[in-house]
């Protein structure tokens, strides 16, 4: 904890739950890399835990960045793993992972929500909340950002920010059905585009930069892919060497 810059227990659990989310999304044993144990700080018990390399690399590249002892191990893990610096060009993937696992969820929570106000064709209603936060319906979109392989989701390749703020829209979009009782197709598609619209402007507001001018990041499957390949150079690393 002290060794990344963190001065209390509780920041540097918001780190830890950050890591274990990223493990549980990846089909990592949390076990095998968490282990909860106490350690001894001025005559008193304490939690603590005893982390993987791994989980290691897992907290600090969802520390604090601005915090220079975090900054330092975030280099040292990506310059210490192959597949880290073959496909994760920064921390900020790292986040990326978790953030589309968490739109997912939201985006089931939203389905059935919408269902229940009597949204028949949910791909108009999805195409609505689109529209307002991009000005343009999400084939288009998909043109506009170059996306190859149109077949694919986008959130695939957005980067954080933008990932950031669909989960915002997706929630908000949700609590204002469950919110305001909105009944029937239309009066949903409404909503949609209304919250669209207000989370664009915002990030315009605070980032200079329309949603759809944003560029695409590297595809989220090959984010994955290589995590699982760090996961599984850094677990060699940690296995005790044979003596000759």
């Amino acid at each position: 904890m002290e060794m990344l810059g963190y001065e209390t227990m509780q920041s540097f659990e918001q780190a830890i739950n950050r890591a274990i989310g990223t493990c549980t999304t990846l089909g990592i044993s949390v076990l095998e890399n968490f282990q909860q144990c106490t350690r001894e700080i001025g005559g008193e018990q304490v939690p603590d835990y005893k982390l993987s390399r791994f989980a290691c690399y897992l907290v600090a590249m969802n520390g604090d960045p601005r915090k220079a002892s975090v900054a330092q191990a975030q280099v040292y893990f990506a310059r210490l793993a192959d597949a880290a610096r073959q496909f994760i060009q920064s921390a900020q993937d790292v986040e990326r992972v978790q953030i589309r696992d968490e739109i997912s969820d939201r985006e089931r929570g939203l389905s059935s929500t919408a269902k229940k106000a009597g949204v028949a064709d949910y791909a108009l209603f999805q195409n609505a909340g689109y529209r307002g936060m991009y000005n343009v319906d999400l084939f288009r979109l998909k043109e506009m950002k170059g996306l190859q392989d149109t077949s694919r989701s986008l959130l695939d390749f957005m980067g954080k920010r933008e990932l950031a703020g669909n989960l915002f829209r997706i929630t908000e979009t949700e609590a204002r059905l469950k919110n305001e009782g909105i009944q029937g197709q239309r009066p949903a598609e409404h909503v949609a585009h209304e919250v669209g619209r207000k989370v664009r402007n915002v990030m315009i507001q605070n980032g200079g930069t329309r949603p759809e001018l944003l560029p695409l990041a590297s595809d989220i499957k090959n984010v994955r892919k290589g995590l699982k390949r760090t996961a599984k150079e850094l677990k060699k690393l940690d296995k005790p060497r044979k003596k000759k």
